[in-house]
């Protein structure tokens, strides 16, 4: 991860998502969960697609592409779209960026369980353990004050299914002849079909809409969805999906300072304890290189013959 463009897109893409709960947060003022989910993907849907045949390509017609990104849609924008969007009802946009940033230690855990990650140094294995103390320090269910509800649960799930597209990804689409803009625009078309379905089972709540609802979830669509697509895509040829996850090292720090600097948002030690422990636990698992979930195609990509 030394070349300037790839540490850029880190930044851009960390600034870009740890704002995301801002805005989630906002916008839950004029929209459910389900609303805010189908919103966002349609938007970063039409951005992306926009820019994709604005530079002379088009959506993959391969059938077997569009079921892989079919499951991707599912557990990277569906799933964790509401379920963020739900736990924010009741958690913090801070918490809720604090409790995203367990999605590399997820990422590792599903690809050692599932035999993809094939180093298991100390390191690593000592690390994604104190990564998940770090993460029920968080919870503390054990106090009266701890975080165990089902709103922070839900922002739980939502990381951990992040941490399934991740590897899907990784597994079956990097290397493939698409491009990063067209694997992105297609998996986000999808997943606004499919967040549409969910719309008449559970986002038929009245809209109280705002302006500061109506700009957040535009924001949160253009760029939080649309552009941060792009680039993590990009990021998972370039560096593996283990790697492309490490984003979450910034996540949480730039949701806790915006919660707070906006929302006027208080962490407690705990909060703020548990999550440099996952921080530090994520450095111990990226002490040694870390094999891919998949070989990526170090190639230059070249242009794609659609089927």
């Amino acid at each position: 991860m030394n070349k300037p463009g790839t540490l850029i897109r880190f930044g851009v893409l960390a600034l870009v998502w740890g704002s995301s709960f801002l805005w989630i947060k906002i916008a839950l003022t004029g929209l459910s969960p389900v609303q805010i989910a189908v919103v966002r993907t349609a938007l970063g849907a039409a951005v992306i697609v926009a820019l994709v045949y604005a530079r002379g390509h088009r959506l993959p017609r391969s059938r077997k592409a569009w079921g892989h990104l079919t499951f991707a849609a599912l557990f990277g924008n569906v799933i964790p779209f509401i379920l963020f969007a739900v736990g924010e009802q009741s958690v913090d946009s801070g918490v809720a960026g604090v409790i995203n940033s367990t999605t590399p230690l997820w990422t590792l855990a599903i690809g050692l369980l599932l035999g993809f990650e094939k180093q298991r140094g100390g390191a690593r294995l000592a690390g994604l353990v104190l990564g998940f103390v770090g993460t029920l320090l968080i919870f503390a269910p054990w106090e009266h004050s701890g975080l165990a509800s089902w709103g922070a649960l839900a922002c739980l799930a939502a990381a951990a299914s992040y941490a399934v597209a991740y590897v899907y990804i990784g597994r079956t689409l990097s290397g493939q002849g698409l491009t990063s803009m067209q694997l992105s625009s297609t998996q986000l078309v999808i997943g606004t079909g499919l967040t549409a379905l969910v719309v008449p089972v559970a986002g038929l709540q009245p809209v109280h809409l705002n302006l500061a609802a109506v700009i957040a979830v535009v924001v949160l669509g253009v760029f939080g969805t649309g552009v941060a697509f792009v680039i993590n895509y990009r990021l998972i040829e370039d560096e593996g999906p283990t790697n492309a996850t490490t984003v979450g090292y910034l996540l949480p720090v730039v949701s806790v300072l915006l919660g707070a600097a906006f929302l006027g948002e208080a962490l407690s030690v705990r909060v703020v304890a548990g999550m440099v422990v996952v921080l530090f636990g994520i450095a111990l698992t990226r002490r040694r290189p870390v094999t891919a979930v998949a070989p990526v195609d170090t190639r230059p990509v070249q242009p794609v013959t659609l089927k």
